[in-house]
């Protein structure tokens, strides 16, 4: 296909969820100033708030991808958010099934380049059909991707994995490779992964930084015989600006520098009421302030609320001292504020990358899939602590004892020191990892444009 190289159009095609097309779109947004002209596709049900939320953008337009009808799969379900469980593997089916859809859409738009999630390699088949060259974004890091890949091709399954320090217990690595098990449509998330990874047009995107996970992205490169170029942590600038901010960075600037620890468990992990009931009687105990974001699933939204799931007397007994939020906070926000010393995390990708890039040490309590893989990395990189499970299970001793260590105690300057020093590092190399993504970019647009003459 020949390309206009003074403005490369790409298709961004991430998977449909909320902690996937914000990386995708903050890599729009970063293209975007490189002179790229972006369509960024996906779902109604999950453009609806980027219409809303965000000023309209010149140099990316949004397309609506329409899936098929199903009559378990209403269109309010095109999307991760609140989907009860038992869909996920139509909702892959249905979008497996919105490949000629998909095709339409290339074809009159004509991009020169695609770049889609692992979930939908047939996004590759389909631009190849039209002359366009496809490239693979992983939204997950090097680490788990690595860990991941090695125990699906080994034939020795009974070989380690070769980082000592990361290793899992048999338990967790059997839950991991569950993961890679389970199938839609019949195909095995193993094997799109591995084909997506494998056939990604000369390289592979990756939200990551070779100041985190170096060793981990030249081991994944050997492995899939493919070239991983980081693409930096992708941090979301914060663009809201409503009453609700204002009153909470008001409540911050009337605490101590480093003095807060600031806790949320994603978008898409729910709390149990035992959990979140021994978290707040760490918090409690911690005697440290706090911003706490408790979210509810989309069954419960509405009809539970935070005092439904609270101890008794908690938030009179914190007072002043802690903010507890229900659904949502500005955390890019939150996070660069100099109050903030800590950040109890779930350990999702985005967010370990959102507290590093602040240099926030981070207070780890992994809940599922490649979440103890980062909490593993951040100890190992003395970048917080973990909490430790007690019978698979959080205990308010332990997440007391290690919030204090992490945010005030002596034990924990070391931490906080390298997580200062790595922030600083990692804003200092964002653009040259942007730098280097719209080379590769253009490079490949270039060389397919010259093999049409």
């Amino acid at each position: 296909m020949a390309a206009t190289l003074e403005k490369i159009s790409i298709l961004m095609f991430p998977w449909l969820a909320h902690g996937h097309i914000s990386p995708y779109l903050e890599l729009a947004k970063n293209l975007t100033q490189k002179n790229f002209q972006v369509f960024f596709c996906s779902t109604p049900v999950n453009l609806k708030p980027i219409r809303e939320n965000y000023e309209p953008m010149s140099s990316i337009q949004l397309v609506d991808l329409q899936l098929p009808p199903m009559d378990q799969l209403p269109p309010q379900f095109h999307t991760t958010k609140d989907l009860p469980p038992h869909l996920m593997s139509t909702l892959k089916t249905a979008l497996d099934m919105a490949k000629p859809e998909f095709s339409r859409i290339l074809m009159t738009l004509k991009p020169d380049i695609v770049i889609f999630y692992y979930l939908q390699p047939w996004a590759k088949d389909a631009a190849e059909e039209q002359g366009i060259q496809a490239v693979t974004f992983m939204t997950v890091g090097a680490v788990s991707s690595s860990f991941l890949v090695h125990y699906s091709i080994m034939d020795d399954r009974r070989k380690e994995f070769p980082f000592q320090e990361i290793n899992f217990p048999e338990t967790e690595r059997r839950e991991m490779m569950k993961f890679m098990h389970d199938s839609a449509n019949g195909k095995t998330n193993g094997e799109r992964y591995l084909e997506s990874f494998r056939r990604s047009a000369g390289f592979v995107l990756m939200k990551t930084s070779r100041e985190i996970e170096g060793k981990y992205i030249d081991y994944l490169s050997g492995l899939v015989q493919n070239e991983i170029v980081p693409v930096g942590p992708l941090v979301q600038e914060p663009e809201y600006k409503d009453e609700d901010s204002v009153m909470i960075m008001n409540w911050l600037s009337d605490k101590e520098p480093s003095s807060v620890a600031y806790v949320s468990f994603g978008s898409e992990y729910f709390l149990s009421k035992e959990e979140v009931e021994e978290i707040a009687h760490g918090l409690e105990l911690s005697k440290v302030s706090f911003i706490w974001v408790v979210r509810f699933h989309g069954g419960d939204r509405g009809r539970t609320t935070i005092h439904d799931v609270l101890p008794e007397g908690f938030l009179r007994r914190i007072g002043e001292r802690g903010m507890v939020l229900e659904g949502w906070a500005p955390q890019a926000k939150i996070l660069s504020h100099g109050s903030i010393g800590g950040f109890v995390s779930h350990c999702g990708w985005s967010s370990i990358l959102e507290g590093m890039m602040f240099g926030v040490p981070i207070i780890a309590m992994p809940m599922q899939l490649d979440q103890p893989l980062n909490a593993k990395l951040v100890v190992e990189g003395y970048l917080g602590s973990q909490v430790p499970r007690n019978n698979g299970k959080f205990k308010r001793e332990e997440v007391a004892s290690v919030i204090n260590e992490v945010v005030v105690a002596k034990q924990g300057e070391k931490v906080r020191l390298r997580a200062k020093e790595l922030g600083k590092k990692m804003r200092e190399k964002r653009g040259e990892e942007i730098d280097l993504v719209a080379k590769k970019i253009s490079q490949l647009v270039k060389d397919e444009s010259s093999q049409d003459y």
